[in-house]
């Protein structure tokens, strides 16, 4: 792996700020404490570098404070599946608690930076300072709500209506982060997305190209992975409207 390397060391601790409601204020508010609060080795990572690798021996956990991640599990037979997305903010490494190894590899999907702290490190400084511990909670319960909602969004929802749903996420996650949310870059190829989704490759493109022709998206260029998102909530109208139920045809 190819990444540049630079330690941080905590400054001076400060009183917890009232937590900031414009968007994008709360990750970098989070950021900021964190960086205040331990010391930290500063990464810069480019696309296909592995942050870590199932079977790894854990210490770190990582947070992401530029770029997109991907997460990936490794089946038995060489099978890889795409198990999560990462943004600004996100934190990596914690399947590696329970059993002192990653669960999974960790992979970056264009250039960024990660923000990577020693377990043992954060767990001495969360110790005198709840606001830090809370911080830590706040990520893990995040953490299990994607997941809860990404089972629910694969048991649940049409073809169509999954492939808008994910949109929707990578929008959403791109407007809580106080960035642009009407034109988004796909960093995944037709193939992971359908990976990520439980679909084919086929599917997606057909659920993309539907989504084009509703007016719902709209494709930027040529190679078809720039997207324009006129009004975010037609994602959402059009996710009700393909799981109505449909009217039955009398014979």
């Amino acid at each position: 792996m190819h990444t540049a390397m630079l330690t941080a060391a905590p400054t001076a601790s400060r009183a917890a700020a009232p937590r900031p409601s414009a968007p994008g204020a709360q990750v970098n508010a989070s950021l900021h404490l964190l960086s205040d609060a331990v010391a930290m080795q500063r990464r810069l990572v480019h696309a296909g570098d592995r942050l870590f690798e199932s079977g790894q021996d854990f210490d770190c956990l990582h947070i992401l404070h530029a770029g997109f991640f991907k997460t990936v599990n490794t089946a038995a037979d060489g099978r890889e599946q795409v198990v999560g997305l990462h943004f600004k903010g996100d934190w990596m490494g914690f399947d590696g608690i329970a059993h002192g190894r990653y669960g999974c590899d960790a992979i970056a999907m264009d250039t960024g930076e990660v923000w990577s702290v020693r377990y043992d490190a954060l767990l001495a400084a969360s110790s005198g300072r709840r606001e830090l511990l809370g911080l830590l909670h706040e990520a893990m319960s995040r953490e299990i709500s994607r997941d809860r909602d990404s089972l629910l969004s694969l048991g649940t929802l049409p073809a169509d209506a999954r492939v808008a749903d994910f949109l929707r996420y990578w929008a959403d996650a791109l407007d809580q982060r106080g960035l642009r949310a009407d034109q988004i870059t796909l960093r995944m190829t037709r193939a992971e997305i359908g990976n990520y989704l439980g679909m084919t490759l086929e599917s997606v493109s057909r659920a993309l190209s539907r989504l084009a022709r509703c007016e719902v998206i709209r494709f930027i260029g040529k190679g078809r992975r720039e997207l324009n998102i006129p009004d975010l909530e037609a994602l959402s109208r059009f996710i009700q409207a393909a799981m109505a139920p449909q009217p039955r045809v009398l014979q």
